[in-house]
């Protein structure tokens, strides 16, 4: 087998480290794993034991890989991990989306995707720049939500809207026009719900793009975290009317 490089965006596979997010890449993306990582010191693991019996049951070679866990991971007690073959995920027109612009923290990307999927909106759309979202940190954070969601990145907010003309927008912004329960009681999909970079937000112009939301909150604080703003921004647009 070849040898497995350090992570970098141009290498055509990446790293899913850690037990669960592993077993939910082999529930929904079985296909694309090819090699199973093993820690030695994690063998007797009841997850790492389950890894083990359903990639022998897809035929994915497993092989002990101590150092390319630790390296990849930057932990000592990362047990487990799958490589897998990168693809690309086409979003549907008919379901709603989320929208990450400029997003740079692979935390806050990957946490984001996680709350996503959780509220059931399953199509999501990073506009560069932004994170590499198969960078095994971004992945990680995701704890294998990404597999069960329709992620594509594009190069700019109008490609996307080149994709999907004529839905309704509704950017999320520290000086949008209408409080969030207001809008999202009258929101009709399929929508968009549309985030910033975690430092700079939205520039003024989405403004006139869609509806403007902002999220109310004290003033204690000067925002909330990105992952934490699309958490409560899906909750609220997809709860039961």
């Amino acid at each position: 087998m070849p040898k497995l490089e350090p992570y970098s965006r141009k290498l055509d596979y990446s790293y899913q480290l850690g037990v669960f997010p592993a077993l939910m890449l082999l529930e929904a993306k079985p296909d694309c794993a090819s090699r199973l990582l093993l820690n030695s010191q994690g063998l007797e693991n009841e997850g790492v034991v389950k890894l083990r019996e359903r990639c022998a049951a897809l035929g994915v070679r497993e092989e002990l890989a101590d150092r390319v866990l630790r390296r990849e991971s930057k932990k000592d007690n990362c047990f487990a991990g799958l490589v897998f073959k990168k693809y690309e995920s086409d979003l549907s027109d008919s379901d709603n989306h989320a929208v990450l612009c400029q997003i740079t923290d692979n935390g806050n990307a990957g946490t984001a995707m996680r709350s996503l999927l959780g509220f059931g909106i399953r199509d999501v759309a990073f506009v560069r720049p932004c994170v590499d979202v198969f960078d095994p940190h971004v992945l990680r954070a995701s704890m294998g939500a990404f597999f069960k969601l329709r992620v594509r990145t594009y190069d700019s907010f109008d490609d996307y809207r080149a994709d999907f003309p004529g839905r309704p927008l509704y950017p999320f912004m520290l000086n949008g026009a209408r409080p969030l329960d207001s809008v999202a009681s009258g929101a009709q999909p399929p929508f968009s719900l549309v985030f910033g970079n975690e430092q700079t937000g939205l520039p003024p112009a989405f403004a006139e793009l869609g509806q403007s939301v902002l999220i109310p909150q004290s003033d204690e604080i000067d925002s909330l975290n990105l992952a934490v703003a699309v958490s409560v921004g899906a909750y609220v647009f997809t709860r039961p009317r």
